[in-house]
């Protein structure tokens, strides 16, 4: 579904992503494992058109998509939800929400029967639709953020570390929502540092380091390695 063959990218002459390539077949749950700053971000804003690739292609469904615009990958059905959720805090959660279906806002009908499954998925949302997304908890503000990226109707879903700053408890119901949400068929790539609780819920894995692709391999391969474990682990 999604191939990225020798990406690189930069920050003025500075290289953040160097000779990327990776791939990831649809219906996947694929996590990508690095410590702050080794370019999990930069390799997500290239993906979705924020960042222009400095070298190297892109394709999606086979369709070469390298260096076009984010507002056309999310029509080809590429959606990221952000680090730190970038949420509109003084507007309620439902227009929160509605804003990430505004690619299909002419099909009214089929948004709304978006909206009503993702209020199904996370139902202290539909109790709290009304309120302001500011006023809400860091959980529910990641159900705001994970239900507007839904609202684009993905069939690649791009999740920048979702269990940012959470509490355990709903750091395991992130995952479980996650995990359920590749199993009605969106594919997921899924940049995460908390690596045991990922993997346990991905089929693969890569790790980044330094804006290059160093390791990679199967949920149970990657959750064996001694030097991910150490890295990432912590045992």
């Amino acid at each position: 579904m999604l191939k990225l063959e020798g990406v690189d990218a930069k920050y003025d002459s500075f290289k953040a992503l160097d000779d990327v390539s990776l791939e990831i077949d649809a219906g996947e749950l694929v996590v990508l494992l690095g410590a702050n700053g080794a370019g999990k971000t930069t390799l997500f804003n290239t993906i979705s058109g924020l960042m222009k690739p400095a070298a190297g292609r892109i394709t999606i469904d086979g369709k070469d998509v390298t260096g076009r615009k984010p507002s056309a990958l999310v029509q080809a059905g590429v959606v990221q939800c952000p680090e730190g959720r970038k949420l509109f805090p003084g507007m309620s959660v439902l227009k929160n929400l509605r804003l990430g279906g505004y690619v299909h806002r002419r099909d009214r009908a089929g948004m709304n029967r978006t909206l009503e499954h993702i209020l199904a998925m996370f139902p202290i949302l539909e109790e709290k639709k009304d309120q302001p997304a500011g006023s809400l908890s860091g959980g529910q503000q990641q159900m705001v953020a994970v239900g507007r990226a839904l609202m684009g109707r993905p069939k690649l879903l791009m999740l920048d570390e979702p269990s940012l700053g959470l509490a355990p408890l709903v750091v395991k119901q992130v995952f479980e929502t996650v995990k359920s949400i590749n199993a009605e068929g969106t594919t997921v790539l899924l940049a995460e540092q908390n690596a045991y609780a990922a993997l346990k819920i991905a089929n693969r894995a890569y790790v980044i380091e330094n804006g290059k692709l160093v390791m990679q391999g199967d949920r149970d391969e990657m959750l064996g390695n001694e030097a991910v474990r150490k890295a990432y682990i912590g045992a």
